[in-house]
């Protein structure tokens, strides 16, 4: 099995590289520039290809993404040791298979890669129950007062936190100016804020953003 880590720490990665190449039928690549990574993935087939979360220029769910496009197929897990339950759906769109935790033995490091390259997903079982989550609950500041935000909101946040204009918005969404300003001023109702600012801010307090310490 050809396997691929990525991750800006050297020495975490020659350990883990250590456990996994103690198993006879596992050859592992280590990467540590990120910006190699496409290139490489285009060039070499990978079994399963390990992503650290927290990498500087790019975290590993953008990554995800950006080889994904090139690389359809791509079996690709976030190997972190920092609690992941707070970016999930931002995690599970950027279309990885699962994850694994460094603190793993080096069985579950093993068996989680095998299981990953039979096209299993790699779930800790405190997040299962997120898996079906199509929406947010927002807390109002009365003990009664809920709201939900939606997949259709959650996109919209994600393209202000962009930081892209209304017109650009609009396009990228296939609606309306005049729609997108109606759904914008539901969207702060339903947060309780007054402007983009407030409402990414109060978006990565949620989870639906990364937060900046995610890069």
């Amino acid at each position: 099995m050809e396997i691929l880590l990525v991750d800006d720490h050297r020495s975490v990665v020659e350990g883990s590289k250590m456990l996994i190449e103690s198993e006879p039928d596992m050859n592992v690549t280590i990467e540590t520039d990120v910006y190699l990574v496409p290139d490489l993935v285009r060039l070499k087939s990978f079994d399963v290809i390990l992503f650290d979360l927290y990498m500087p220029n790019i975290n590993g769910a953008d990554l995800a993404r950006k080889v994904l496009e090139d690389v359809p197929d791509a079996i690709i897990l976030i190997y972190s040791g920092f609690d992941i339950a707070p970016h999930f759906n931002l995690l599970m769109d950027s279309g990885v298979s699962g994850f694994i935790s460094k603190t793993s033995t080096r069985e579950q490091l093993v068996q989680a890669i095998r299981s990953a390259a039979r096209k299993e997903a790699i779930i800790p079982m405190q997040l299962l129950k997120q898996l079906r989550r199509q929406e947010i609950i927002v807390q109002g500041e009365s003990a009664n007062e809920k709201t939900t935000i939606g997949k259709k909101e959650e996109t919209l946040l994600r393209e202000l936190a962009k930081g892209h204009s209304n017109k650009e918005i609009s396009k990228t969404l296939l609606i309306s100016q005049r729609s997108l300003e109606y759904s914008l001023t539901e969207l702060f109702q339903k947060l309780n804020v007054n402007s983009r600012v407030e409402a990414i801010k109060k978006a990565k307090g949620l989870g639906i953003l990364p937060t900046e310490d995610l890069y």
